[in-house]
């Protein structure tokens, strides 16, 4: 049997709602969507090549088909695709999971919603529906009636509600779209009111809340769509039962062809939640922020202490596994469950949360700003960055085989006193911004002495050692140094010069765990744009920004690796630090508003 999947590519988009995620291919396929949430099991696993059973999808098949187009319903996350076969018919497939106000609250079922509608000619199609269960392991049972068939998943039953002729489904008959035809994936609810005036009702009130989510941001004029695009994908990355926020709806899309560098990434990063906060803040989508503290605040705990990551559910323990039953993307196994980073020393994200809750504080939009009771839930967080500003750790690359005091990690600890301080002076609690603002003063000095290399003129990507990451390009973001300050500039030019290839930047090139790196990380080159425009540099930015737009898939979505050569993308899908680096770069790039009216 050929390895499923073999010819897969990241040329997906995403529908998700905030209960869960599902990633659908050029040819209207969901092939990849956990259930019932973003950390289960994987119903639709074809994306990671199942090795004992065809399926794995959610597939219309459109017979004889020799094309297809697919974009995005504008400024929403409803995604169109466009079959066309060779006598000239045309089938439209509609693909949304429903997200609407209802009762004071969001209505966001686990549930995905598809209605086929024939455009031209006598399209024949058929349905596929294949979930599989255990990671791909099994075929799993099924029951059907009048006008539904159940999947018993581990955990979660499937339900398929659908006006298609129940056997056409069961048996994978084509058959001629005459009409629009409706299916609805979700829990075992009977639907107790007409199939098709709960599609309509559902889409129009989907389509009506995403338009006003994004009549709301503060996006910058130039590059809008792009933006636009990158926040709603950055919204559907958070699970809003607890206010987790994932770093990709996959796992194990390898960084690179046939590398072990394969990961889950369906779990909440602290670091990389707070860099989606942060950049949701500029757009002035703050209830990202506030649902993020409420997840901070039910995995604090009383010393302050935390791990680099917690599942969305609050769980520490993420054991990591292989999954024998998923031979992997394109075959490139292994596949693995869980990530043994949660046991590392990543210091790194107690700046990063107090970092992500500061706007809490300083802006008065918001119902429920922070007081001084918030502020001495931080201060343990502010205590422990103290504490261990000077104490190795993996860094926020994840070494696996070594520890060193990383400069990005202490100057991250600086930004917790740092913030802290400017905290207590805004609610006039003077002795407390004493306080901090001594302790971020101390750790300042220290990294300056520690990290600063005289010889090179740049700053090291530790205290111990001589070579570069493009971490140290954050130094001016997070305001360590100012972006004319000449060791910034100097380390600028420095990582341009080792760590550019092209239009694109390594994260390091040191040899890891693993051996040399092979693909550029694309947070690193939107931090590298960023940089160059901080520095002055605006149209070399420019140009370089347009040209990293450009290896966006067909939807202007990101995964976390591009190619150097080709472009094309690797790694985990859609990932979130991609798309925070978009946006702070645009933001940063772009024109005002004034110089359009």
């Amino acid at each position: 049997m050929a390895t499923p999947g073999a010819t897969a590519s990241l040329d997906l988009g995403v529908i998700g709602n905030g209960s869960f995620g599902a990633l659908v291919d050029r040819q209207a396929r969901v092939v990849w969507s956990c259930l019932p949430a973003f950390d289960g099991d994987p119903a639709f696993c074809a994306l990671l090549s199942p090795r004992d059973h065809d399926g794995g999808d959610l597939a219309i098949e459109l017979e004889d088909q020799i094309g297809s187009e697919q974009a995005y319903v504008t400024n929403t996350a409803i995604l169109r695709t466009v079959l066309r076969d060779r006598h000239g018919g045309e089938v439209e497939v509609l693909d949304f999971a429903p997200r609407w106000k209802q009762n004071s609250r969001i209505y966001r079922p686990v549930s995905i919603i598809r209605r086929i509608t024939p455009l031209s000619g006598t399209p024949r199609i058929r349905v596929r529906a294949r979930p599989l269960a255990d990671w791909g392991a099994r075929v799993p049972e099924s029951t059907w009636g009048s006008n539904h068939m159940r999947w018993l998943l581990p955990g979660y039953t499937l339900r398929l509600t659908t006006d298609v002729p129940i056997r056409f489904v069961r048996e994978e008959t084509f058959f001629v779209l005459g009409d629009t035809v409706h299916l609805v994936f979700g829990p075992d609810e009977s639907l107790m009111r007409s199939l098709s005036g709960y599609v309509e009702e559902a889409l129009g009130r989907t389509e009506h809340y995403w338009r006003e989510w994004v009549r709301y941001l503060s996006i910058p004029l130039d590059w809008q769509e792009a933006v636009i695009r990158s926040a709603i994908t950055l919204k559907l990355c958070q699970y809003e039962d607890s206010g987790a926020i994932i770093a990709a709806m996959t796992t194990s899309i390898p960084e690179a062809p046939d590398t072990p560098r394969n990961w889950d990434y369906r779990y909440c990063w602290l670091r990389d939640a707070a860099f989606v906060v942060r950049a949701l803040n500029r757009l002035g989508a703050t209830r990202s922020m506030e649902e993020f503290l409420r997840y901070i605040f039910n995995i604090a705990t009383h010393d302050g202490s935390l791990q680099p990551l917690y599942g969305i559910g609050f769980e520490e323990a993420l054991e990591e596994h292989e999954v024998d039953s998923l031979a992997g993307y394109r075959g490139m196994g292994p596949v693995r469950r869980g990530n043994l980073a949660w046991v590392q020393k990543q210091h790194d994200v107690y700046g990063s949360v107090v970092l992500a809750s500061t706007q809490l504080f300083f802006d008065l939009r918001l119902a429920q700003p922070g007081d001084a009771a918030a502020f001495a839930r931080l201060e343990p967080l502010g205590e422990r960055a103290f504490e261990l500003h000077d104490q190795p750790d993996a860094g926020l690359w994840e070494f696996r085989g070594r520890a060193e005091v990383h400069t990005y990690t202490a100057a991250m600890c600086w930004a917790a006193c740092d913030r802290l301080a400017k905290i207590a002076s805004l609610l006039g609690l003077d002795k407390r911004a004493t306080h901090w603002r001594e302790r971020a003063d101390q750790i300042h000095a220290r990294v300056i002495e520690r990290a600063w290399r005289d010889e090179a003129n740049h700053f090291s990507a530790s205290f111990d050692s001589d070579y570069l990451d493009a971490s140290l390009l954050l130094l001016a973001d997070i305001g360590f140094l100012a972006p004319e300050d000449p060791r910034y500039v100097a380390t600028v030019d420095a990582i341009g010069r080792d760590l550019r290839r092209g239009d694109a930047l390594f994260r390091y090139v040191a040899p890891d765990d693993f051996g040399e790196p092979e693909t550029s990380f694309t947070i690193c080159t939107f931090w590298y744009i960023d940089a160059l425009a901080a520095t002055g540099r605006v149209d070399e930015a420019r140009a370089m920004f347009e040209r990293l737009l450009a290896r966006r898939n067909h939807l202007g979505l990101l995964s976390e690796d591009l190619a150097f050569d080709d472009g094309e993308a690797w790694g985990n899908f859609p990932q979130t630090y991609s798309h925070v680096g978009l946006i702070i770069a645009a933001m940063r790039l772009s024109r005002s508003w004034q110089e359009a009216s």
